[in-house]
């Protein structure tokens, strides 16, 4: 017989040698007795749930945390007039629905027709000219040359007029 076989069947004797013996079990009769003889505890109930009020949020309408602060200068801060307004029975066109930031300029062509501005923004370029309207706050190009388009919007001054706001948007070079 081979020394590993040996060793092999020794182990497998020594193991069966452990598992065999007296049917004693009074140390474990004894334990269920004792288990038995205490007194049968109370069950205590669920606890309740408590529900949590909902919280809503509701600074979506805010101004981004990561877009620069507009400093208002009161002392300076031009009031605004009654006559100016915007108008809402006038269509809104498709680029009003974008804030006038995401908006660049890239280059102008001309034609017969009149001269025109291309701007990019709002998922791709478009021709637009002076006359037409882009951007929230009722901004209407009022002109366009080789290096800029000028736009004028149209914003409450806080005081329950309106105010005209011109803004430039500028030739973004190298585009």
């Amino acid at each position: 017989m081979t020394p590993v076989r040996y060793c092999a069947l020794s182990m497998i004797l020594l193991t069966l040698s452990g598992c065999g013996g007296s049917d004693d079990f009074s140390d474990l009769d004894a334990y269920l007795n004792e288990v038995r003889l205490r007194p049968a505890g109370r069950i205590e109930p669920t606890p309740t749930f408590h529900s949590y009020p909902t919280f809503t949020y509701s600074a979506a309408n805010l101004r981004s945390p990561f877009s620069r602060q507009v400093r208002v200068d009161l002392a300076g801060q031009r009031h605004g007039s009654r006559n100016v307004k915007p108008d809402p029975s006038r269509v809104k066109q498709y680029l009003e629905g974008f804030n006038i930031e995401q908006f660049e300029m890239v280059g102008t062509i001309a034609n017969a027709s009149g001269s025109f501005a291309l701007l990019r923004g709002a998922g791709g370029v478009h021709r637009l000219k002076v006359g037409d309207y882009l951007g929230r706050n009722d901004g209407r190009i009022v002109a366009i040359s080789a290096t800029q388009v000028d736009v004028v919007e149209i914003v409450p001054d806080g005081e329950g007029a309106w105010l005209e706001r011109p803004r430039t948007i500028p030739l973004k070079e190298h585009s």
